[in-house]
């Protein structure tokens, strides 16, 4: 059975607690986890880039000069892509980058980086506790005594706190709502620190 180790909001391990197996004792999917991954990049995209073609354009209703005699160039438009200021050739239109995923290859994404997350002890608990006032460095020593403050770390909680605005701003830390975790989250992160609160969200949710 997986087991993750359990902190008090001072970084001293107290405790060890049975995981999920459901969640976080499953065989990795490789496959599965690569095309959420690549589903979940897919979709951050806005896809509204865009250039006006010479059709596009304003102008370009005359000729700019007669088509002999004049020893320049033939010209039929100003708005020709050739002439400064006219339209783009072969420019970018807005396009719908979005992809779908099924509900099971999902959860079985999700699966997989949680249990590869315990396999690997990267997957740290610590217990529920709040703070009065958001303070970003009493969070930030949380993490150095972890010892996770070295890589990229992803924090999980739940319900309201003021733990999400006291992490936010620390360098390579993502904080977000247990129940809003995807596998991108997880691939991503080199360590996984959750609340009780958090972990209970993640069993809940996902189970």
């Amino acid at each position: 059975m997986p087991e993750a180790k359990v902190y008090n909001k001072e970084g001293n391990e107290v405790s060890r607690l049975a995981l999920k197996e459901e969640l976080f004792a499953q065989k990795p999917n490789g496959a599965v986890l690569h095309q959420a991954v690549v589903t979940y990049l897919a979709n951050q995209r806005q896809g509204t880039s865009m250039v006006k073609s010479r059709a596009e354009m304003s102008g370009g209703g005359i000729k700019p000069w007669r088509q002999k005699g004049t020893g320049r160039a033939r010209a039929g438009s100003n708005t020709s892509p050739v002439w400064v200021g006219g339209g783009r050739a072969f420019g970018p239109d807005p396009k719908d980058w979005r992809m779908s995923l099924p509900k099971k290859m999902r959860r079985a994404a999700l699966k997989s980086a949680l249990s590869a997350k315990a396999a690997e002890e990267k997957f740290l608990v610590v217990q529920d506790f709040d703070l009065e006032t958001p303070k970003t460095k009493t969070i930030a020593q949380l993490f150095s005594k972890l010892g996770v403050s070295e890589g990229k770390v992803l924090f999980l909680w739940e319900g309201k706190s003021n733990l999400e605005k006291s992490s936010r701003n620390i360098p390579n830390v993502v904080t977000k709502r247990a129940m809003l975790v995807n596998p991108y989250d997880l691939v991503w992160a080199d360590w996984v620190v959750a609340t009780e609160s958090g972990y209970k969200s993640i069993a809940e949710n996902f189970s």
